[in-house]
């Protein structure tokens, strides 16, 4: 065996549908393409979204409701994560970085403390917002709020 007769394995390699060629090989006339219209012709391409005439489907659905340009979105931490991450690294102070660093929140997200749950530990907690239960919480606990604007 050399480089001079290796050839693929039998049944592997097809031979390309030339088609157009004459009516003599068969595929010749339309082309395999049918009869008249678009769809015979070079270059046709369908617009995105049509359904052959009828009634496009974002077309035949009614717009509704809008998006509210000032609704800001918080990532909601409650009191327990915070004082299951405050017990097992022992920490004082639990800001957005260590939220991060804990993987319980994303670099850019906006926190907000959340009231289930209960401290066990005097924490200083900062955050972007705070719910009036959480706050209320974290003070009966010994403990502070700071607020920081994103």
């Amino acid at each position: 065996m050399n480089l001079s007769n290796l050839k693929p394995a039998a049944g592997s390699v097809k031979t390309r549908k030339r088609v157009g060629r004459g009516a003599g090989s068969g595929l010749g006339g339309t082309s395999t393409r049918g009869n008249k219209g678009a769809k015979q012709r070079s270059g046709y391409k369908k617009k995105i979204g049509f359904e052959g005439g009828q009634m496009p489907i974002q077309r035949r659905l009614p717009k509704f409701g809008f998006k509210n340009i000032n609704h800001v979105e918080y990532k909601a931490i409650n009191l327990s994560t915070l004082d299951a991450l405050a017990t097992a690294k022992s920490l004082t102070k639990i800001d957005v970085q260590a939220l991060h660093e804990a993987g319980l929140v994303a670099k850019k997200d906006l926190v907000k403390i959340l009231g289930n749950g209960a401290l066990s530990v005097a924490l200083e907690v900062t955050a972007h917002a705070f719910s009036k239960k959480a706050e209320e919480a974290i003070v009966a606990a010994g403990g502070t709020v700071v607020k920081v604007n994103a």
